[in-house]
């Protein structure tokens, strides 16, 4: 290791010393899918007594609505976990932001549910890597600053969400409020088993569009309905039409119809886009728009749109690009070589860099196979990734800044 003051080797090594791998194991071993109330409440209190170790202020945080669209056409409220949030120093002039979740893509019933060391010394585990590991990590870093003299130079808020997997609808509002002023902000996805961070993405979209038309019999009066189905799927066909290489459309699913002597009166439209700009989502949107009106018309029906654009797209904007110099020097100091790479897939990251914090998203461990029944942790990172984030933090501290 080159480059480092004897604060920073203090740091370093407080930050390695903490207890990761347990509470990963501890932590991984709680069932925490999204849907999941009773799971992430007890993972929410047994996060709530880990982080209770640093100081300031720290609550759970009652989910904000939330709504969900039902095959059925019908909308109603979907209730989420409470989320953490810690308030550290809100008067310090200079503030970052720490951002994770507490919930995984594995719902109570799924068969995978145990953790598993593998021969190659890999945990393999539900949410190992995605995220239990990620959180340990952000633990650590900010202990070993509070353990140092730079604690008193910056303040900080931290949110763990229940809700990322599914879009975070019922934190978004919770993040977007902790990211106002800061300098800076660091999210725990874990990065790829060679240590490549994610560095650009792209935005995401999720639509439920609810058509109604009037049923009818089939045979004896078919004139007398309005196919939901057909209506539905030339809404499905229009929107395809705004594809290209900058923005991915993908219709997933429509949901509706029944007897085949029945023209069918309701469909529901599931459609996903993914913006790489600001323009691409204007100009989905607008297809949006057109569709819904055009088909309306001409299939005299009933259409309501649900969904929005969640995710905006995460560009590495000047501020964005400094952050991620100083993580690189930092990994470099470290022995570390860090890498990036643009990515399709969105998380937190996209909503905090939304608010013009510039901010790295994948802090976390290595490892990989996420959201897979393969997923699994590469041990040995958890120190490696300590010691990069406590380093990052406190050189921002140092400098008062990026």
């Amino acid at each position: 290791m080159t480059g480092l003051s004897p604060t920073e080797h203090d740091i370093l090594n407080t930050a390695r010393a903490q207890p990761m791998l347990a509470q990963v194991e501890d932590w991984a071993a709680i069932n925490s899918g999204t849907r999941n109330l009773a799971g992430l409440a007890q993972i929410a209190e047994r996060l709530t007594a880990a982080f209770s170790i640093l100081p300031g202020a720290l609550e759970l945080v009652a989910a904000a609505p939330a709504e969900s669209v039902a095959a059925d056409g019908s909308v109603s409220e979907v209730e989420h976990g409470q989320h953490l949030h810690l308030a550290v120093r809100p008067g310090a002039p200079l503030q970052m932001l720490f951002t994770g979740h507490m919930d995984t893509v594995y719902p109570v019933d799924h068969p995978f549910q145990t953790l598993t060391w593998r021969p190659d010394g890999t945990l393999n585990g539900p949410g190992v890597a995605d995220m239990k590991s990620g959180l340990a990590i952000m633990l650590a870093a900010l202990t070993a600053i509070e353990a140092s003299p730079l604690a008193a130079r910056i303040g900080y808020e931290v949110v763990i969400n229940s809700d990322e997997e599914t879009g975070s609808f019922s934190s978004a509002a919770l993040i977007a409020a902790a990211a106002r002023g800061k300098a800076a902000a660091l999210t725990y996805e874990p990065a790829l088993p060679d240590g490549t961070l994610a560095g650009a993405r792209g935005g995401t979209g999720n639509f439920s569009i609810v058509v109604r038309g009037r049923a009818a019999h089939a045979g004896r009066n078919p004139e007398d309905g309005r196919n939901a189905v057909v209506a539905a799927a030339d809404i499905a066909l229009r929107l395809n039409k705004a594809r290209g290489p900058r923005l991915a459309v993908n219709p997933a699913r429509i949901e509706g119809g029944g007897p085949n002597n029945v023209v069918p009166d309701l469909a529901v439209l599931r459609v996903n886009f993914r913006p790489a700009t600001q323009d691409d989502i204007a100009r989905a949107q607008a297809q949006i728009d057109s569709a819904v009106a055009m088909v309306a018309a001409e299939h005299d029906v009933h259409v309501s749109v649900h969904g929005g654009f969640n995710r905006p797209p995460k560009p590495i904007d000047a501020g964005a690009a400094r952050l991620f110099d100083l993580v690189h020097a930092s990994g470099a100091d470290l022995g570390l070589p860090i890498a990036w790479q643009h990515t399709g897939g969105v998380c937190d990251g996209n909503n905090i860099a939304a608010c013009g914090v510039p901010v790295v998203d994948t802090m976390g461990a290595r490892g990989g196979a996420i959201h897979s029944s393969d997923e699994y942790l590469i041990p040995d990172s958890l120190g490696e990734r300590a010691a990069l984030s406590a380093l990052t933090i406190a050189r921002i501290a140092t400098r008062g800044g990026l």
